[in-house]
């Protein structure tokens, strides 16, 4: 499994995104019909103590597993579900609606001495009131077992397993042996969503995903989501007795934690959203880190996708698939979303164009980041609806300052000037000047400081020509980078 560096560029995270499509995965385990009754509650019932809903709407939806095969078939992969359903309408349903959602049904197997699970939740005003469950939890045979796999193993091979276990009983010891090996043999990993106490019965799987408490149980005593190290030190003795890569263990509102069995761990935050439902969150979690990965993520890429669909899902009432747009434009929002190559910031910018939005664009070294930097890109941004900030690149800085600049990489540069509220859009360049970044923009107001003439900003005659207009604003008197590095060499002691 492929470990990344510190930190990703989440430009390379939009692009993972878009690979996902086509990847063929398989998820196995057990299925679901969700079923939501929701109205408006107005009295109690006369003849008991409970309220009356008035029913308005019912709606059905994928669970289980196959909400899971719904969030991968979502980001674009191809995805075959196997699981066990009875033969009753309920079946019937989960399969209709499993094609709907572009799913291959060809490993779900009919037994027809079991009912398919269902869980109806009535609802009053967005609150859950009552949930009531259907369900015949006993493990699958061998043979029903063997049939699944084989009929899986009729189409593609896959670029990554899912092991969505409810513990409704088609995720047996045998089921997993079975699985896991044939993963092995295809050379494809295995990622697992758990519900056993005993987390080292996935032996062979490649990642698991358990939720906090699922790992307290299995660690049999509570954990607490402040506590990473305990958490970590929780997680280990399974890595090992399973012989895993890694386990990924989901913090709700605390993000998640990668533990790897080198040791090492990352810690992911959470994006804070409003909570909703936390009901398919870890479907959400395990179908994109799973397919973010055959994608072409490494480990720690892949949790920081799925942290923020996971983010999205929880804003949800019920189970829900989460769209790649959804998933982008959150990406987008968050300050290293920001940091844009050329062709994809002139994507983004014909977006806001489409939208009716004034694009502002200025530019810059911004070399130690100071008061004066943030007055000009406050002044900037009241120039219109989003502001895009080109930077120099390192080779661009050396050869307008000289080889002793810049002192703060452009990577960091541009990560520090994302993060603020007032940029929406940050580049890097390597020409000299912003010519290029200009044209690919055509922005609507170009801002300069007034220690430039109209006349000498570069790129003025190309806004002008476009309808656009140059401003130049106010500049903090004695506030420059040269100055405060002068500074600091004055300040240091002889030697």
């Amino acid at each position: 499994m492929k470990r990344g560096g510190s930190s990703s560029a989440h430009r390379t995270l939009l692009e993972i995104l878009d690979g996902c499509r086509g990847r063929e995965v398989w998820v196995v385990g057990d299925l679901m019909l969700d079923e939501y009754v929701q109205g408006p509650v107005e009295r109690i019932s006369p003849e008991a103590p409970v309220p009356v809903v008035r029913v308005r709407d019912v709606e059905y939806r994928l669970g289980g597993a196959a909400n899971v095969a719904r969030q991968v078939a979502a980001l674009g992969g191809r995805v075959a579900l196997g699981g066990r359903i009875g033969d009753d309408d309920t079946g019937r349903r989960l399969l209709a609606d499993c094609a709907r959602a572009g799913i291959d049904t060809r490993g779900v197997v009919t037994d027809g001495g079991r009912r398919t699970t269902r869980k109806l939740r009535v609802l009053g005003h967005g609150q859950q009131l009552l949930r009531l469950d259907w369900e015949d939890p006993e493990p699958c045979g061998q043979a029903l077992s063997s049939r699944l796999l084989l009929q899986l193993q009729a189409g593609a091979r896959p670029d990554v397993i899912i092991l969505s276990d409810y513990a409704k009983g088609v995720l047996t010891d045998a089921a997993i042996a079975a699985l896991t090996a044939a993963a092995h043999a295809m050379k494809c990993p295995v990622f697992v969503d758990p519900k056993r106490r005993d987390l080292a019965a996935y032996r062979g799987a490649s990642v698991l995903t358990p939720n906090l408490g699922e790992l307290s149980v299995a660690a049999g005593s509570p954990l607490d989501p402040d506590d990473l190290q305990a958490i970590a030190a929780a997680a280990r003795p399974f890595i090992e007795a399973a012989q895993l890569d890694a386990m990924v263990v989901t913090l709700s509102d605390r993000g998640m934690l990668l533990v790897a069995a080198d040791g090492s761990q990352r810690h992911v935050p959470a994006v804070r959203r409003a909570v909703s439902d936390v009901t398919g969150a870890g479907d959400t979690v395990v179908a994109v880190l799973a397919v973010a990965l055959a994608g072409g993520a490494d480990i720690e890429q892949a949790m920081e996708i799925a942290n923020v669909a996971a983010g999205l899902a929880v804003g949800e009432v019920g189970a829900v698939a989460i769209e790649p747009a959804r998933i982008r434009s959150a990406l987008s929002d968050l300050p290293g979303g920001k940091i844009l190559g050329r062709e994809e910031l002139a994507a983004r910018v014909a977006g806001w164009r489409v939208a009716g939005k004034r694009v502002v664009f200025t530019n810059g070294c911004f070399d130690l980041l100071h008061a004066g930097h943030l007055a000009l890109l406050h002044e900037a941004a009241r120039q219109g609806d989003v502001l895009v900030l080109a930077i120099n690149s390192d080779e661009s800085v050396r050869r307008l300052k000289g080889p002793e600049r810049p002192i703060v990489p452009a990577a960091e540069r541009a990560a520090l000037l994302a993060a603020l509220s007032c940029v929406d859009a940050v580049t890097i360049y390597d020409e000299d000047t912003p010519l290029e970044t200009l044209r690919a923009v055509r922005p609507h107001v170009l801002v300069k400081g007034q220690d430039y003439t109209i006349a000498n900003v570069v790129g003025r005659e190309l806004v002008e020509s476009e309808g656009g207009r140059v401003a130049l604003v106010p500049l903090m008197a004695e506030k420059s980078t040269s100055a405060l590095v002068e500074r600091i060499r004055r300040s240091q002691p002889n030697d």
